[in-house]
């Protein structure tokens, strides 16, 4: 009978299925990132050739002459072939953002995060850890999910007779770092997209400016005579794709920071409200093995 309870009391045993799980959900995210990326520059090549190379921005009303003054679609289009890269880097910082944004917002639940952990201290401290899992499931969410896996497992070590309380406590502690680790990269994922562009959108910009730098300039060798206008006109063309680059990397590294600053407001709930559960149960069970 011993040997049987003793299997009993080990940490939970669909932990194994865990990892065929998150790669499942990864192999979604990556599925769902590269349709996103594939339709983004399918949508920005079709903006460049048909919208920014209208004729109606040109002189003459043919995209291959100069564009008409002040238009500034016309000039983006100027820009060269390293403006549908760009496009799609914009699109997709965009895309990613917006779906980082209600991931999030979906993770947080549906009351603020402050006043739930605030609720489940409150109930631990009284001892109503059936109210507590009653205010996970109004809560919902990710830092919901977590401590409604520690509480679960804090009424299954409450019913426990055969391990000792620090057992316990780290069965305890144990449930909410699993859960905690599969929460957290379904609020992580697609960042590293966005991270990417961040440090590459500048230097894609650049080697565009880059390249329109040699047109410019190999046009204005084969011309014979210096002509400083037509100069002055391709070096501001080619530094379309800089501006481009810069901005869309700005965007990028303000979307990164932003989220992952949210993302850490998440982590640092799951862990206090963690911390409290633990907490409270090793203080309520020491007091009655003193008892």
């Amino acid at each position: 009978m011993e040997q049987k309870n003793a299997m009993n009391t080990s940490p939970r045993p669909g932990a194994p299925a865990a990892p065929n799980a998150q790669a499942s959900s990864s192999g979604g995210a990556s599925m769902f990132s590269v349709i996103v990326i594939v339709l983004a520059f399918v949508v920005s090549y079709l903006v460049y050739k048909f919208v920014l190379g209208d004729g109606s921005h040109f002189q003459g009303g043919v995209n291959t002459n100069q564009p008409i003054p002040g238009d500034m679609l016309g000039t983006v289009y100027s820009g060269g072939n390293i403006v549908p890269i760009l496009l799609t880097m914009f699109v997709c910082v965009i895309t990613f953002s917006v779906e980082r944004m209600l991931t999030i917002a979906k993770a947080k639940g549906s009351n603020s995060i402050e006043g739930f952990v605030r609720v489940i201290r409150q109930k631990l401290n009284s001892n109503d850890i059936n109210g507590a899992l009653a205010a996970c499931d109004q809560q919902k969410g990710s830092v919901a999910n977590v401590v409604k896996a520690g509480l679960m497992k804090y009424n299954e070590m409450s019913r426990e007779n055969t391990m000792a309380t620090d057992q316990k406590v780290l069965a305890i502690q144990k449930e909410i770092e699993e859960t905690t680790a599969l929460e957290l990269p379904m609020l992580e994922k697609n960042l590293v997209i966005i991270s990417t562009i961040a440090s590459v959108a500048t230097l894609t910009g650049l080697l565009g400016t880059v390249f329109g730098m040699i047109s410019a300039f190999s046009a204005l060798a084969q011309a014979g005579t210096p002509d400083a206008v037509k100069l002055a006109a391709g070096i501001s063309e080619a530094l379309i794709n800089t501006a481009f680059g810069i901005g869309t990397s700005a965007l990028a590294i303000i979307a990164y920071n932003y989220f992952t600053s949210k993302i850490d407001e998440l982590t640092y709930s799951i862990d206090e409200a963690g911390f409290s559960i633990i907490q409270t149960f090793a203080s309520q069970h020491s007091n009655r093995a003193t008892v």
